[in-house]
């Protein structure tokens, strides 16, 4: 297997590919004001195996669309939604998040949890912005520095794993240049890092590795996510995931 193939098979079958919770999905859908008398179009973005999007069909009058470029996660989010009851609000489509089948105007809410940085911050506002009907919402959580300065191991960790890393008044900036107004912004507490990601996470690491004969790939794999973990524990004051709700003028 290819490293990207094995980290694939590292997160399946895991409720959360990234931090988060169903308060914070829920906190986050508390900004978003939508008339409840028609079904809304809805995007999830970069879904993952759709913790998310179960907590949205469950709380909206919607149609969701949940998009995602692996295969894997949308068969375990097909396999909630027919368990819980679900499959008529949601319908899955395998796709770049960049390349996305929708038409201009098209949508009311598009939703993205931990995602967007796979496309780029300002990349992913200005080609989704495109879809969303006037009035229409924009949340995504991102990865959001919460301090004014950083010891330099952190500084250089996020630099290097994401360049675009940075304070949320220079993130709420790119969303007025794109024409979205805030409607919302918090930052999500170490609960959601470590009791909802970390943790299963840890919980995985032994199987993974037995399941892979401990192969060299395998346990860089895993030596990673506990560099990343030991990181998140040491540094957890300088940054988080912030979601922003922005509203289209």
């Amino acid at each position: 297997m290819t490293e990207l193939e094995l980290i694939i098979d590292f997160h399946r079958n895991s409720e959360r590919q990234g931090p988060g919770s169903v308060s914070d999905t829920l906190r986050a859908l508390s900004f978003v004001y939508m008339p409840a008398e028609r079904p809304l179009e809805v995007a999830d973005l970069g879904c993952g195996s759709g913790g998310q999007t179960l907590t949205l069909a469950q709380h909206l009058n919607a149609r969701i669309t949940a998009v995602d470029l692996f295969s894997v996660f949308l068969d375990e989010l097909s396999q909630k939604s027919k368990h819980l009851g679900l499959t008529s609000k949601i319908s899955t489509i395998q796709a770049s998040i960049d390349q996305l089948p929708f038409s201009p105007e098209q949508l009311d809410l598009i939703w993205s949890e931990g995602a967007i940085y796979n496309i780029g911050f300002a990349n992913g506002i200005n080609v989704w912005k495109e879809f969303l009907k006037p009035g229409g919402y924009l949340a995504v959580s991102e990865i959001t520095w919460i301090s004014q300065s950083r010891p330099k191991e952190i500084e250089v960790f996020w630099t290097s794993e994401y360049p675009e890393v940075d304070t949320a008044a220079n993130k709420i900036r790119v969303l007025e240049e794109n024409g979205l107004t805030l409607e919302g912004y918090f930052n999500l507490g170490p609960e959601s890092w470590i009791e909802n990601y970390y943790r299963p996470m840890e919980r995985r690491f032994d199987e993974f590795l037995t399941r892979h004969d401990h192969s060299e790939l395998a346990q860089k794999i895993v030596k990673a996510h506990k560099e990343e973990i030991e990181l998140y524990k040491k540094y957890q004051s300088y940054y988080s995931y912030g979601f922003y709700i922005a509203r289209k003028k």
